[in-house]
C-alpha cells in the first residue's frame, strides 16, 4: 500500500530501518534466488539466512535506511502488497521491551524506568535508547527486540525515550559496565584515537559534521533516534582517528538541543554510540 511506502521512507529519513510485513505480521517470502529457504532461513522467514540477495525476504536483515533500495523494483512491489510496516530496532540503536498483556505492563511500571510507550494490539512497546541482544520470553509476556529482530511500527507513542537500563539488559543475561557520565558542558571526550587523521582533509571532516547537524536539524519526528544515528555516523567515520575535537562535539550537541534534546540525552546518545562502536 502506498501509505506503507510513505511511512517506510519517513522512518528511513529518521535513521530507523524499515521492512514490509505481509499478513500474519511476518516478512515476505523468499525471493526466487532463495526458493525453498536455500539461504538457510527459517520457513516463516522471521530469521534470515546467510545470503545477501537484493529482495526484501530476509526479515530484519532486509531492513534498510537507503531510499534507493526501499523504492527499488522488488521492494516497491512488496510495499504495494504489505499489510504493515516493521523496523529493525537494533539498526536504529533502539531496544523494544514488548509487553504482551496487562500483567507484563504492570510489572514494567513497577520495575522499569519510564520511557517512550507505544500501545499495541494486546499490550505495549516500551522503547529505550540503546541496543542489546534480543531475547524472547525473558519473563511471562515479555520479549526483548533489538539486534537481529524486528518490531511492528505502530507510531511514536507517548513519553520521552530514556537510556536502556541495566535492568533490561539483565533480563537477557547481559551485564555490561555502566557508563553514564554526569551532565556538564560537553561531558564526553571527543577524541577516541591518536595520530594524523587518515582522511587527510579537514574539508572531509567539516562536511561530515555539517551533514550531521543538517540531519538533526531537519528531523521532524523520531528526534532521539535521529540524533543517535547522526552521532553514530560521525563516530564511525572519525571516532578512531583522533580528528574530532570538543568543538565538533559541542556543535552536534547544540544542534540536538535546538531540537529539544536535553544535555543528558545528548550525553547518553554519544556514549551509547561510542559503546556500540567499541570506542
Amino acid at each position: 500500500m502506498r501509505e506503507h511506502l510513505h511511512t517506510a521512507l519517513e522512518l528511513a529519513a529518521s535513521g530507523i530501518p524499515p521492512l514490509p510485513l505481509r499478513a500474519g505480521k511476518v516478512p515476505f517470502g523468499n525471493c526466487r534466488r532463495c526458493a525453498d529457504n536455500a539461504c538457510g532461513g527459517r520457513p516463516n522467514m522471521k530469521t534470515p539466512g546467510p545470503c545477501a540477495c537484493p529482495g526484501p525476504c530476509h526479515a530484519w536483515a532486509a531492513a534498510t535506511t537507503d531510499p534507493n533500495v526501499i523504492t527499488s523494483g522488488p521492494w516497491r512491489r512488496a510495499w504495494l502488497h504489505a499489510e504493515a510496516v516493521a523496523y529493525h530496532p537494533g539498526g536504529a540503536g533502539l531496544t523494544v521491551v514488548d509487553l504482551d498483556n496487562a500483567d507484563a505492563i504492570a510489572w514494567a511500571r513497577e520495575t522499569l524506568p519510564a520511557t517512550q510507550v507505544v500501545p499495541t494490539t494486546r499490550g505495549e512497546h516500551w522503547i529505550y535508547l540503546g541496543r542489546m541482544q534480543s531475547a524472547n520470553a525473558v519473563r511471562p509476556g515479555v520479549d526483548i527486540k533489538s539486534t537481529m529482530a524486528y518490531a511492528r511500527w505502530l507510531g511514536f507513542g507517548t513519553g520521552t525515550m530514556t537510556t536502556l537500563p541495566d535492568t533490561v539488559r539483565a533480563l537477557a543475561g547481559k551485564h555490561p559496565p555502566a557508563r553514564r557520565p554526569s551532565p556538564h558542558s560537553v561531558p564526553v571526550p571527543a577524541q577516541s584515537g591518536v595520530g594524523r587523521c587518515p582522511h587527510r582533509s579537514p574539508v572531509f571532516l567539516e562536511r561530515g559534521i555539517a551533514m550531521a547537524e543538517q540531519r538533526i536539524t531537519a528531523a521532524r519526528s523520531a528526534v532521539h533516534a535521529t540524533v543517535y544515528g547522526a552521532f553514530l555516523a560521525v563516530l564511525s567515520t572519525h571516532g578512531r582517528c583522533g580528528c574530532l575535537t570538543d568543538t565538533h562535539v559541542a556543535r552536534l550537541f547544540a544542534a540536538a538541543q535546538a531540537k529539544g534534546e536535553s544535555l543528558r540525552h545528548c550525553t547518553d546518545a554519544w556514549t551509547n554510540a561510542r559503546i556500540t562502536l567499541g570506542l
